[in-house]
């Protein structure tokens, strides 16, 4: 077990020297905001779509549709469950407070650290779960996110369909459907495109912490106990309720860690486009982005010791 640990705890601890060189970029004035607003739009609308496309670019088969279907309902069940959960949290915090830390437990930066996680530590058959994964955050943050941020009034039916995430798994789920592979030299170019996914989420979330406040950070209780509920309740449900299911142990150990991924970088992302508190939305962010180091590794081997996983 211990060899697993230090095995997951280097893959981790590898993201965070990429995130290093995001920060320091930052804080020396190298990386603008413009910048990062800049190759977070490369992330979002070129890397993450390629990602997903290539991931899929493999034999269609039966075995392989049924168990991408079970992963997509499982992490949809998943969510849902989560969504019931956290309205049972923060009651007595502000309104405009409320929804942020809600959220913030919910959602887990999936795309720019669970995905380059997975990929390190399951490769490309652990990716495949954590694509459908990825697609399962997305119709929720984009529907249910949404709604809990922003109310009915910023709902949109067009956001929930016509965002980047749904682009690549559309796109990437229609050719596995269709058993079509791209030619060669569109094919490498989308996969070129993909790999760039981990090393620049990394210096992405690295550049978003050197602009936060640790001092505030670290000085507000609120955000423990907001941490504690999303890098430790939250995965551990998720490891008890799929227990009993007798999941194929790459499925499970995905889904696990997915779940144990810090706060989406999302939650910032909406809580400033409907005016909420963005800065414990930044603070929570950061604070778990900072804590993970310790508990990803934890609940990736505890996911792999609950489903005898043969890492």
């Amino acid at each position: 077990m211990a060899e697993n640990f230090l095995l997951v705890a280097s893959q981790v601890g590898t993201l965070f020297l990429m995130m290093g060189v995001g920060y320091v970029l930052t804080k020396t004035g190298k990386f603008s905001r413009e910048t990062l607003s800049q190759v977070t739009y490369l992330l979002m609308y070129v890397v993450v779509p390629c990602l997903m496309i290539d991931t899929l670019q493999i034999p269609r088969s039966v075995q392989v549709m049924q168990i991408m279907g079970l992963c997509m309902a499982l992490t949809l069940g998943l969510y849902l469950l989560m969504a019931l959960a956290v309205c049972l949290l923060f009651r007595r915090q502000p309104a405009d407070t409320r929804p942020v830390l809600r959220y913030g437990v919910m959602y887990g930066n999936i795309g720019f650290m669970g995905l380059p996680l997975i990929q390190a530590v399951l490769g490309d058959e652990g990716m495949v779960f954590a694509i459908m994964g990825q697609v399962g955050f997305t119709i929720f943050a984009w529907s249910h996110g949404v709604l809990l941020m922003g109310g009915k009034e910023g709902f949109s039916v067009k956001k929930m369909f016509f965002n980047p995430g749904i682009f690549g798994a559309v796109a990437g789920v229609g050719l596995f459907l269709l058993d079509l592979r791209l030619p060669a030299f569109l094919g490498d170019g989308v996969a070129f495109l993909g790999s760039m996914n981990s090393p620049l989420a990394m210096v992405v979330i690295g550049s978003q912490m050197a602009s936060a406040d640790l001092g505030a950070t670290f000085r507000n209780p609120l955000l423990y106990s907001a941490a504690l509920a999303k890098l430790a309740a939250v995965p551990l449900l998720t490891a008890l309720v799929l227990l009993p299911l007798n999941l194929d142990p790459v499925m499970y150990t995905v889904l696990v860690i997915l779940a144990a991924t810090p706060t989406a970088g999302y939650t910032s992302i909406f809580s400033q486009l409907y005016s909420r508190d963005t800065g414990t939305a930044a603070q929570l962010v950061t604070l778990t982005t900072l804590c993970c180091i310790l508990t990803l590794p934890c609940f990736a081997v505890l996911a792999g010791v609950f489903c005898g996983l043969p890492w």
